[in-house]
């Protein structure tokens, strides 16, 4: 009766644990995708220049390079627009041929590289940020990891 029972027990804990990865990737799946239909939208946005639908998918405050005030609001944002997507990077040409990567911290961050060396894909320090929050996935920082 132990010898049943050890194995009941031994088999349950196995089911739970697979389980568990199984819910565990089913969330990753999720939450990829649902970032993926948030990148092309964001992506397009940012290529056709689209400043008020890129405001809407970005989270205030911005945070922005070493020693560069945060964006705070909308309007600061639009002001800035030029700063953050055609300053030391040229977004619009790096998005269409750079793919997001996970980031450590759970959300995705884009690589670019100078705007005076676009094919320079081995020195590209220009970080755009994105994470996860109630509202959906947003655009949440700007950083030069150099600095």
């Amino acid at each position: 009766m132990k010898l049943i029972c050890s194995f009941v027990a031994v088999v349950t804990c196995v089911i739970s644990c697979c389980l568990s990865t199984l819910a565990a990737d089913g969330e990753h799946s999720a939450a990829h995708a649902e970032f993926s239909a948030f990148w092309q939208k964001f992506k397009s946005a940012v290529v056709a220049g689209d400043k008020a639908v890129v405001a809407e998918m970005t989270k205030f405050p911005v945070s922005m390079p070493y020693g560069v005030k945060a964006i705070k609001n909308k309007e600061n944002f639009m002001r800035r627009y030029g700063e953050v997507f055609d300053g030391e990077a040229n977004a619009v040409q790096c998005f269409g041929s750079t793919k997001p990567q996970k980031a450590e911290s759970g959300g995705y961050e884009i690589y670019c590289p100078f705007k005076e060396t676009p094919n320079d894909k081995e020195n590209a320090p220009i970080r755009f940020l994105f994470e996860s929050t109630k509202g959906g996935w947003r655009f949440v920082g700007l950083d030069n990891i150099n600095e």
